[in-house]
């Protein structure tokens, strides 16, 4: 699949060695190594699996100078080509509170040559506007849907700055009544609702970098393809308005 995936052009790649652990920059490796130039790698540092499979912090020094060396080590490469640190001050979704201390770990990594971009994932605008004080910020990765808007308008300052925003679980968070929508949309297009949810991504904003998980190769072609479905104004007005009022960034 990862094979595939390449060879139709996808040049992004989201992992972090806390997946598994360790097993799929393991498959990464096994599949690309050694990976194609213009291929961009992003993981992740910041938290670890419990023993009960729960997602917990990992901030301190030696967890994040840890986790960078898994990820080196295990895709094979002597830099990582963008780390994002993920903030665990809510597992469920961003929470205030300062970030200085790990991405000043993390900030260090970056002057060592282990890590040559540094962004940020599930966080807040303040902590945002806090990490550019310590480290160029590329990206931003948070949670954001047509079904789950809250993003909306970080995702336009991010735009205006030039940074990038990837958005997480890109096809969860339907219900039933939004279900309908997207299929009855997607019928009237010969797409199916996920493409048209991707689609809808991709038009939002120019910014937006899009990582949508699949396990098989008939379902990564489905996703790939989306990005050639042209919405038109009208769907794209039905689909703004079958998700709730933003809730502010």
């Amino acid at each position: 699949m990862l094979r595939e995936a390449v060879a139709r052009g996808v040049n992004h790649i989201d992992t972090s060695d806390f997946y598994g652990p360790h097993v799929t920059n393991e498959i990464i490796r096994e599949a690309l190594h050694p990976y194609p130039d213009d291929l961009v790698i992003v993981t992740k540092i910041g938290a670890k699996r419990g023993a009960d499979a729960s997602w917990n912090p990992a901030f301190s020094t030696e967890d994040l100078t840890s986790a960078v060396h898994d990820n080196l080590r295990n895709l094979g490469v002597d830099a990582l080509d963008v780390v994002n640190l993920r903030i665990m001050f809510d597992v469920h979704g961003p929470a205030e509170g300062s970030i200085a201390e790990p991405l000043a770990v993390l900030a260090e990594l970056q002057r060592q040559g282990l890590v040559r971009r540094i962004g940020l994932s599930n966080v807040t605008a303040r902590q945002i506007a806090e990490g550019r004080t310590i480290a160029p910020i590329v990206c931003v990765q948070n949670q954001y849907n047509l079904a789950h808007r809250a993003d909306d308008g970080l995702i336009d300052a991010l735009a205006a700055a030039g940074t990038a925003y990837v958005p997480f679980i890109p096809l969860g968070g339907f219900s039933p009544l939004q279900s309908s929508a997207l299929t009855e949309i997607a019928e009237g297009l010969g797409a199916t609702p996920m493409q048209v949810a991707l689609a809808w991504l991709l038009r939002r904003s120019p910014n937006i970098l899009l990582i949508p998980g699949t396990s098989s190769v008939g379902h990564l072609r489905e996703n790939v393809a989306a990005a050639q479905l042209s919405l038109p104004d009208d769907a794209m007005a039905r689909l703004d308005r079958i998700a709730g009022p933003p809730a502010s960034a």
